[in-house]
């Protein structure tokens, strides 16, 4: 028989690990609908079109591309999802809110090599705020990425947001001495800088057109790592340029401060998101060790909807995949070892013990109860050592067992607390309202079935 396996770069996800997955990712909704956001989603392939339009043809080879048989439009699985948003926000563009505020948490999928921290399938949380410019906006989209990551017990010494503005950075290359043609070649080699050695850096550095002196200069800048509270006067001084140059970042400044952040934030003029479409404040957040990639990464795209069509609108937002994060918590001992500590637990679980009339009510009982609102769950054994099948409502975790017996004889149930401890006798017309009373359950949730 064939031996089938899961394709390369994706993940099976059993009950524990799925519950492992649900915690970040309702995590994250929450974060996003107490900030102000409303969730989206859209199509899981699009027109191949809709992502060449905006990252160029070159991104085929890193897509799941494909045309259906017999037809003549070429899709392809979405490997992001800023795309799709601004195409539903050229959409309806007249009659959207200001700002609007969405986010979504979308399967994702790219065409390369799986490694540490990059697969082919993955979760990733997009938040995005349109129709409003300045550092206000870009603060309240930070401020929900910061707000999430703190939630999930991660401190600022454990991960920093690495900021920097490309008017800016622009500006304090062309100080540097990077011609105006060479910027997009300065911004790609920035982004690079990581994966580059120090001896590649610098051959590239000198394709710019720099002599010694500006090489040094713009190795000192791709490395240039501030405190957001720095004043912008200290900030000027160790880029070699006017405090007027970096006006963006002084209202960043202020507004991060205003929100309490500044301690999540660094700047960071290595950081240029080599995207082409970025337009302004651009960030990534980062594990302070450096053991793995970037947790999220994002910016400011103020001309995309209009590239899709739609009127001139600017927007910021960020992606944050699971994949990373995953791996950021684990290693800070923020997940549970045990996933299925987080599967909801059963309010009951009903046991029988074999008579006719325990197996006869049961059924019923069990619909009854589920009708209320409550979790329940039943053995699909029977015995009359019933004491063998608690164990079955322990491995579930369920809060407490209702047990039909010898006390069916008289029209009851046995209810015992798995969690007080303590057992009662129950007419089986009072079982749904005690289930209901022991778990603190509205009683304005039982069915008119019952």
């Amino acid at each position: 028989m064939a031996d089938f396996q899961s394709p390369k770069g994706t993940r099976d996800f059993y009950p524990d690990q799925m519950a492992l997955r649900r915690h970040v990712e309702n995590i994250w909704r929450k974060a996003s609908v107490d900030c102000g956001f409303d969730e989206i989603e859209g199509p899981t392939f699009e027109h191949l079109s809709l992502f060449t339009a905006k990252s160029g043809p070159g991104i085929v080879s890193e897509l799941f591309s494909f045309r259906r048989a017999g037809g003549s439009d070429d899709y392809a699985l979405r490997p992001e999802f800023t795309p799709t948003l601004a195409r539903m926000a050229a959409a309806r563009a007249g009659t959207l809110s200001v700002p609007t505020k969405w986010f979504a948490i979308p399967l994702h999928f790219r065409a390369e090599r799986p490694q540490r921290g990059r697969l082919r399938e993955f979760v990733q949380w997009n938040v995005d705020l349109l129709g409003s410019e300045g550092a206000a906006a870009d603060c309240d989209v930070i401020a929900c990425a910061a707000l999430a990551l703190e939630r999930l017990g991660l401190k600022p010494t454990d991960v920093r947001f690495r900021l920097a503005h490309r008017g800016a950075s622009a500006a304090v290359l062309t100080a540097a001495g990077v011609a105006g043609e060479h910027i997009g070649e300065a911004f790609e080699l920035l982004d690079r800088r990581d994966k580059l050695s120090p001896e590649e850096f610098q051959t590239r550095a000198v394709k710019l057109g720099l002599d010694d002196a500006a090489q040094k200069r713009f190795a000192a800048i791709a490395g240039t790592k501030l405190p957001v509270s720095a004043s912008m006067n200290d900030v000027a001084a160790s880029l070699g340029v006017g405090a007027d140059v970096l006006a963006p970042l002084a209202e960043l400044s202020e507004k991060l401060n205003s929100l309490g952040l500044s301690d999540w934030c660094q700047w960071d003029f290595g950081i240029v998101r080599g995207l082409a479409y970025y337009t302004g404040t651009v960030f990534e957040v980062h594990e302070c060790a450096g053991k793995e990639r970037a947790i999220a990464g994002g910016g400011r795209y103020d001309g995309l909807v209009e590239l899709f069509g739609g009127p001139k609108m600017p927007a910021i937002g960020f992606g944050m995949g699971d994949v990373v994060l995953g791996l950021v918590l684990a290693d800070k001992g923020l997940l549970p070892k045990d996933g299925g500590q987080l599967l909801p637990r059963p309010d009951v679980f009903l046991i029988s013990d074999g008579s006719d009339a325990a197996e006869k009510t049961l059924p019923k009982l069990v619909m009854q109860i589920r009708r209320a609102g409550l979790h329940a769950r039943h053995s699909w054994k029977a015995t009359k050592n019933v004491g063998k099948l608690l164990s079955d409502a322990g491995k579930c975790r369920a809060r407490s067992a209702l047990i039909l017996g010898a006390e069916m004889a008289e029209g009851a149930v046995a209810i015992k607390d798995l969690d007080g401890g303590g057992q009662r006798v129950v007419p089986l017309e009072e079982v749904v309202a005690t289930l209901l009373a022991m778990t603190g359950a509205n009683t304005s949730t039982v069915s008119k079935h019952d």
